[in-house]
């Protein structure tokens, strides 16, 4: 009894799907992504290659993703992007010669899932041997990527031997920076044009330009918030009354806030209110698997 069940349960399951799989597609794309924020180039569209004397570290900018499209009618689409790209950022390729000056530079590495509704303007998800059609898309995703985060070190000035200096005032001690990258997630809105060509039945290839507005201004770096920034204490020198640190009380304390607040505003360079867009140029390849597509009423 439970073979007739599970038997007749695998047969209806594969009716529905062979049923449904007529408007599936799923496929590939690759291509290359490119940022414009606070450093580096400006240009939304056809960005060379970024500072190709670091190549041999970072490679070059890159897009691989995979996408699958549920195509409503001939017409119309939804579709649900997955994607990593490898967006670089350099003052070299920059046409202001303030940022060229500035010379600053970087990468990231950014993942991203996006649904999205995409419009044919001719009927290519039909059944037909082959056809073009150019296409607009739009909707909305998030992003994971890599944030700069710091650590501020507050330490007693030494003697050549290392040995720590009592500070002669509220002054009298260093604090140094060290950066490290932490993980955020943001969301993005993506949007752009196509064209897709449809061939032997089931196989389509495209290109697209796809331009993303971020809600975030720290895809290239240039910016650290300030929950970002922590500090911490040397303890060679103890508080008599708190028996911690001695730079972590009183005016030493207030000191340390103050350089805190001074770091982020020295270290977050361009227009902290804007906003990074992530751009990329692809081409794709989808297999629409199951029977021909055929709409009905």
């Amino acid at each position: 009894m439970n073979k007739k069940l599970l038997f007749s349960f695998l047969t209806v399951l594969g009716t529905l799907v062979s049923v449904k799989a007529q408007r599936n597609e799923l496929g590939v794309r690759l291509g290359m992504s490119n940022l414009v924020g606070d450093i580096g180039s400006t240009s939304y569209i056809l960005q060379k290659p970024l500072d190709l004397s670091r190549a041999s570290d970072w490679g070059i900018p890159f897009y691989g993703g995979i996408l699958y499209r549920f195509n409503f009618n001939p017409y119309q689409t939804v579709r649900l992007d997955l994607g990593y790209n490898q967006i670089q950022f350099s003052d070299k390729a920059a046409k202001e010669d303030y940022r060229r000056n500035r010379n600053s530079f970087g990468k990231n590495n950014v993942y991203e899932a996006s649904l999205m509704f995409e419009y044919n303007f001719f009927p290519v998800n039909n059944e037909q041997i082959s056809m073009v059609s150019p296409y607009i898309f739009g909707g909305i995703g998030g992003l994971m990527f890599d944030a700069p985060k710091a650590t501020l070190i507050n330490d007693f000035r030494r003697d050549a031997d290392g040995v720590a200096q009592a500070p002669i005032n509220e002054m009298d001690f260093t604090t140094r920076a060290e950066y490290s990258l932490g993980r955020k997630v943001t969301v993005h809105i993506p949007f752009g044009v196509g064209l897709k060509y449809k061939f032997n039945h089931s196989w389509a290839i495209f290109a697209e330009a796809t331009f993303r507005y971020t809600l975030t201004d720290q895809l290239d770096h240039s910016k650290i918030l300030t929950k970002d920034v922590k500090s911490s204490y040397n303890a060679d020198i103890l508080s008599p009354n708190t028996g911690g640190s001695l730079l972590q009380t009183g005016d030493y304390y207030a000191v340390s806030k103050e350089r805190e607040t001074a770091f982020v505003n020295e270290r977050n360079i361009g227009d902290t209110k804007s906003k990074d867009w992530m751009n990329t140029f692809s081409l794709g390849l989808t297999f629409s698997f199951g029977r021909p597509p055929c709409y009905c009423d």
